[in-house]
């Protein structure tokens, strides 16, 4: 059995994203799960976050037969601003990483990275290859960031990495001239939980609409709020959490808006399958042409209608299936048809398509293709 350390950028509780389904599914491996640190500076802003300044001292915690995750001490702030500060963060987290790969009896083993700042953490660590699998173009991020600092890490950990994989186009074409092992690979649908959410068009109730996802900066808000105005009968549900900093107000003073907070992954299927319509609502920017949405494939497999905005350019590859509009006036156009659709036949296109991107068929890919080029076997066996 191999070894792989994993240095995500998401906790491992409670929602999962790439990083946790990838990790969860990738056979014949024993794997360390490295939840991402904050820094000091995060609780003055957060106050919920306070607990977690200490969450590295509790050691790790086995959350699957070949699982484990730990947390990562906290950092010093503005290590994506200052290449200098980010290096003496990451010989921190080093220390600590040793430590805990001695602890567990790990050698050698695949490093799987997913942030930009590890290009200065790689070569403290002992490894027997490296995996940078980029789902985001960090560099847009706003916040206290240099993007030349974020974009100069990325590319250093692309040409260290043996593997590169990406979640969108846009990112490939970057990531390709850096490392000609670049495999272009989008995000995936937990399919077998939000196929159950399939059925028949609704028949009772209010017209309903549905969005899923963090309410954040690249969400085209004016958009929801156009909606609200033009289906005044219907109700328009948003399951996800604000992200700080963004101001829902104006969403919560629609009458016909309900903003549903976060809710766990296993009710997603019964929320959503109480709605007509699944909205893909992204604001047009650098960063979210590039997105890889894990909504919209969980969208497919429910073979519900979908509507989207122009962005990211993923959906394009979807044409036949799901509304784009160009503009709010063919946005409200589409989601009148939307909900006036009632065609067997496309939902099942739908839920094909959903199908096909299956957790279990990305991580397959990646499987194949770390083991055609031998790197598995780079990670050795426990002692």
């Amino acid at each position: 059995m191999g070894n792989i350390v994993c240095l995500s950028t998401s906790n491992y509780h409670p929602y999962p994203t790439r990083k946790q389904n990838v990790m969860n599914r990738l056979q014949h491996a024993e794997i360390i799960y490295f939840d991402p640190p904050i820094s000091y500076l995060a609780p003055l802003k957060d106050r919920s976050l306070k607990p977690r300044l200490r969450a590295w001292r509790r050691g790790g915690e086995q959350v699957g037969e070949h699982l484990t995750v730990y947390a990562l001490p906290p950092v010093l702030p503005f290590g994506s601003r200052y290449r200098w500060l980010n290096r003496l963060n990451q010989r921190r987290q080093a220390r600590y990483i040793r430590q805990v790969l001695a602890e567990q009896g790990f050698s050698r083993p695949l490093l799987w990275c997913y942030s930009p700042t590890a290009a200065d953490l790689v070569g403290l660590l002992p490894h027997g290859a490296v995996v940078y699998d980029c789902v985001d173009r960090h560099s847009a991020y706003p916040g206290m960031i240099n993007a030349q600092v974020v974009d100069n890490m990325e590319r250093k950990l692309a040409e260290q990495a043996d593997q590169v994989f990406c979640t969108a186009a846009g990112l490939y074409d970057t990531l390709i001239r850096y490392n000609p092992h670049t495999a272009l690979i989008p995000n995936g649908v937990a399919y077998e939980l939000f196929v159950q959410a399939a059925g028949p068009k609704r028949s009772e109730g209010p017209p309903r609409f549905c969005f899923v996802g963090m309410l954040q900066d690249c969400i085209a808000y004016d958009y929801l709020l156009a909606l609200a105005d033009a289906f005044p009968k219907a109700e328009i549900w948003l399951i996800g959490r604000a992200m700080p900093g963004v101001d829902t107000a104006m969403l919560a003073a629609k009458p016909n808006i309900r903003l549903l907070g976060l809710r766990p992954q296993q009710e997603l299927p019964e929320l959503i399958s109480a709605c007509d319509v699944c909205l893909n609502l992204f604001a047009p920017s650098r960063l979210s042409q590039d997105v890889s949405p894990l909504k919209f494939y969980e969208y497919l497999a429910t073979g519900k209608p979908v509507v989207s905005t122009n962005e990211p350019l993923q959906v394009r590859d979807y044409a036949d299936l799901v509304y784009i509009a160009e503009d709010i006036d063919d946005f409200l156009a589409k989601c009148g048809r939307a909900l006036a659709e009632d065609d067997p036949a496309l939902r099942q296109r739908r839920m094909a398509a959903g199908q096909a991107a299956g957790w279990d068929n990305r991580v397959r890919q990646m499987e194949a293709i770390l083991a055609e080029r031998g790197l598995l076997d780079q990670s050795v066996a426990r002692e």
